[in-house]
């Protein structure tokens, strides 16, 4: 694919993000690509279907609200689903939907790219700080 074709095509997807009348693509953007909904997404991928304190448990820094947000967003979006198994001790259970599956694949490119680019990041960011010093990172 060429340079022009590359940039054609990132315009059609911009605009088809622009041209959202309700913000459904951009709100599912935000919530899908956040941090924490990286980690879930990621975690479930790999250990399939979990309850709430196992999934915790292997993402560190998390608490116990935002995972529970998290989940939220991503079941509302459709991207996990929530089993509950309707016992007197209650027991649920998440995992991927096809959907999150489907965006699980195609993130592992992505994060690949950035494992493989980490150097120059480093780099561009230790060049960038010697020429800035007044700017704090974020």
């Amino acid at each position: 694919m060429s340079q022009e074709d590359i940039l054609r095509y990132s315009q059609t997807v911009c605009d088809g993000l622009r041209d959202d009348d309700d913000g459904l693509r951009r709100e599912v953007l935000a919530h899908a690509g956040n941090r924490w909904s990286l980690g879930v997404i990621h975690t479930l991928g790999v250990y399939g279907q979990l309850r709430h304190a196992e999934i915790g448990r292997r993402m560190h820094g998390i608490t116990q609200r935002m995972l529970t947000r998290t989940l939220r967003h991503l079941e509302r979006d459709g991207l996990v689903v929530r089993h509950d198994f309707d016992e007197i001790v209650p027991h649920v259970e998440y995992s991927l939907s096809d959907t999150g599956l489907e965006l699980l694949v195609r993130l592992v490119p992505l994060w690949t790219w950035i494992v493989g680019n980490v150097d120059s990041f480093r780099a561009s960011r230790a060049a960038f700080d010697r020429n800035n010093p007044e700017e704090e990172p974020n």
